[in-house]
């Protein structure tokens, strides 16, 4: 199942891209519990299928058993549901798949090639840093461009999203606490990063990860190893690689973060860029209004993006 987030009339629910429509799951569920004859299918469908992604990652497996259930169901009966269910694409905004995840954890100098790119060697421990929610965006956003730099750089990242608390897990279990895979752009401010020795501030500004083009449930990638990963800036191939190049797997990564805190459903791992950045280019090559950023990820899909100059918001 592809899982997003899609806003109508200033209201975001969780749903499901099928093709060309976007269906809404806890809408879908409703119809299909009323259709078997529950009485309080509402309150039903609220506890098991609910209305936000936030609540779907905290279901785990089973919600998005019933989810995949709805979908089914909705789609051979598309006049079942009381409140509208299936939506045309072009009818909804899809923002990125996570919301409001508690931990955005980022992992720097995971591919062998940007290692040696920047002059560095192979780490023994993975190198982490953090991104904010106000950095999410979606498919349908723009990447805002802010007056604050003129060093705005790209970063390719294979992302997945913990599906159920993780503390102390095994390598060998890890794959069954992540609820699925996406794709981020890791948009860095590049002067702004490098100006102390944390990375922090460069990395964090508004609107700094478009996310997307959706999450693809784990039951549907079973292996994220053997991916491969290119990175486009208008049509001109800037990052290419393959997952199976990480220098820590998902596997290793769950294991490793997951002795340092509580994973939570819902938090999101970047799993590290690949070689090809802009600041490494010879000479150093920045991304400027008008752009289009595309990050094409073997069986996950591919996001793309827009580079839009925007203004320093003053007084909000």
């Amino acid at each position: 199942m592809k899982l997003v987030n899609y806003t109508v009339n200033g209201i975001t629910r969780a749903g499901a891209i099928v093709k060309e429509q976007v269906i809404d799951l806890n809408h879908a569920f409703e119809a299909k519990l009323q259709a078997e004859g529950e009485y309080r299918y509402k309150e039903i469908a609220h506890a098991y299928v609910p209305a936000t992604t936030d609540g779907i990652y905290e279901g785990g497996k089973k919600t998005i058993e019933l989810a995949q259930q709805a979908v089914d169901f909705i789609l051979e009966n598309p006049n079942a549901s009381i409140t509208k269910a299936v939506f045309d694409r072009n009818e909804v905004h899809v923002g990125a798949p996570v919301l409001n995840p508690g931990k955005i954890i980022c992992v720097g100098h995971n591919y062998r090639e940007h290692i040696l790119e920047m002059g560095r060697e192979l780490p023994t421990h993975p190198v982490i840093f953090a991104k904010f929610a106000n950095t999410l965006l979606g498919p349908d956003d723009d990447i805002p461009f802010y007056p604050i730099s003129e060093q705005l750089d790209y970063e390719a990242e294979f992302t997945f999203v913990i599906g159920k608390q993780a503390r102390n897990v095994s390598e060998e279990d890890a794959l069954d606490y992540v609820a699925g895979y996406t794709i981020t752009n890791d948009v860095t401010y590049r002067d702004i990063q490098r100006r102390t020795l944390q990375w922090l501030q460069g990395k964090t500004v508004d609107g700094s990860a478009p996310m997307g083009p959706y999450l693809l449930t784990a039951d549907e990638l079973p292996d994220p190893s053997g991916l491969s990963v290119v990175l486009t800036v208008n049509g001109e191939v800037r990052q290419q690689t393959n997952t199976a190049n990480l220098v820590f797997s998902v596997q290793k990564l769950v294991a490793f973060l997951s002795n340092l805190m509580t994973l939570e459903p819902g938090d999101v791992i970047l799993t590290g860029t690949p070689g090809g950045v802009g600041v490494a280019m010879n000479p150093p090559t920045f991304l400027k209004d008008g752009d289009v950023v595309r990050i094409e990820i073997d069986k996950v899909g591919a996001l793309e993006n827009k580079v839009a100059a925007a203004n320093v918001p003053v007084g909000v």
